[in-house]
């Protein structure tokens, strides 16, 4: 038969269930609470900035993708399909009005010069004209400059120039094309859309293709979506451009009370808190605080300056955006604040989850420790 639980025994239970109340702010939790985050603002003498999500805020971090051509890629003209460069292949026919012309051979009075490759510096070389200037040059003028050097030397010749296939004006398509390689600037690919057709499309989802061409030392990047609705920034091609097709590679992050905890790549060009809050399952209906949505950024000076409706900052400055979705228009607000590239969206949990861990673990440890003093009064 066990003995009443002495005093001694009811007074460490007792400390015991003192000690973890004291120590409840230790408890297991998926991160800092709405107080906590409040706590470290700067006007608490913390380093962040925390502010209320209202339309303003919105219109003032509505920032899109700065991708797009200049005025530089933009206003250069599509290349003449006539024009030779070097690297490219002619073919010349010379008809002269003798018998024993200078090129025809004996009884013909016409001679064919095929495969007359325009060199690095320009040039091709034709028997009894010499070196004749091509590149720069359509194939007519090329035709009058042979005219001019046979005329010389046999009356009257009459010469045709052909443009052949050649590896003369070139751009090479690699990432993620249909098909990478290095293609020819003919007259059906004189532009960037016609080139990546040519080249198979793109092998990814085209909300998420992103395009740069390399002109020299300069790069521009376009979203491949953008590029196909806004047809003048469907540029012209140059000799040796680089097209780079490629997956869009911003992401971010979500953490807390939420159906799941992630680092997401963006799926559409644009994407609210909404939007990136359903990507991992929205928030958990058991431990979520609706309340306390937040968005931890570092926003560039003009913008926080913006933002705060200050003047004096210096360099990017840390900003934590509040969403409060039980306000009226709290879910607007989430559908239309947008989130960038490296933000971390952070969902708090609601307070009465803290007070149920810790007096689950008040109640689980006060049954152990009264077990233990019961045991302690029966020996």
């Amino acid at each position: 038969m066990s003995r009443p639980i002495s005093l001694g025994a009811k007074a460490v239970a007792v400390a015991l269930c003192a000690t973890i109340v004291a120590s409840c702010g230790t408890l297991p939790r998926s991160g800092p609470n709405k107080r906590e985050i409040y706590a470290g603002s700067v006007q608490r003498e913390g380093d962040a900035f925390v502010v209320t999500v209202n339309p303003r805020v919105t219109a003032a971090t509505a920032v899109v993708p700065a991708a797009g051509f200049s005025t530089q890629f933009r206003n250069a003209g599509p290349l003449g399909a006539d024009v030779i460069r070097p690297g490219d292949t002619l073919g010349l026919t010379v008809y002269e009005n003798v018998s024993d012309g200078l090129l025809a051979p004996a009884g013909a009075s016409a001679s064919v010069l095929d495969e007359l490759q325009v060199d690095d510096r320009g040039f091709i070389f034709v028997p009894y004209a010499g070196r004749i200037r091509a590149a720069g040059n359509t194939p007519d003028a090329v035709r009058q400059l042979i005219t001019r050097r046979l005329d010389e030397q046999t009356p009257d010749p009459q010469v045709l120039v052909r443009r052949l296939a050649g590896d003369g004006a070139t751009v090479s398509v690699v990432g993620a094309a249909g098909a990478q390689g290095v293609y020819p600037i003919e007259r059906p690919t004189r532009t960037l859309t016609s080139m990546l057709a040519s080249a198979g499309g793109v092998a990814i989802p085209p909300e998420v293709a992103k395009v740069t061409v390399t002109r020299g030392h300069l790069s521009e990047t376009i979203f491949l979506k953008d590029l196909f609705a806004h047809p003048q920034l469907d540029i012209a091609l140059r000799d040796g451009d680089r097209i780079f097709v490629e997956n869009d590679t911003r992401a971010f992050t979500v953490l807390g009370a939420t159906g799941a905890q992630s680092r997401l790549e963006f799926q559409t060009e644009t994407l609210s808190a909404i939007e990136a809050l359903a990507q991992v399952g929205g928030l958990n209906a058991s431990i979520a605080n609706p309340t306390g949505v937040f968005v931890f950024r570092n926003e560039p000076e003009e913008i926080a300056e913006t933002v705060l409706g200050r003047d004096d900052l210096t360099g990017a400055q840390r900003l934590v955006y509040v969403l409060d979705l039980t306000e009226p228009n709290g879910m607007f607000e989430a559908r239309d604040f947008l989130i960038r590239d490296g933000d971390t969206v952070y969902v708090t949990e609601a307070p009465i989850v803290g007070f149920n861990r810790t007096v689950a673990a008040i109640f689980g440890t006060l049954g152990s420790a009264t077990s233990a003093a019961a045991a302690v009064g029966v020996q």
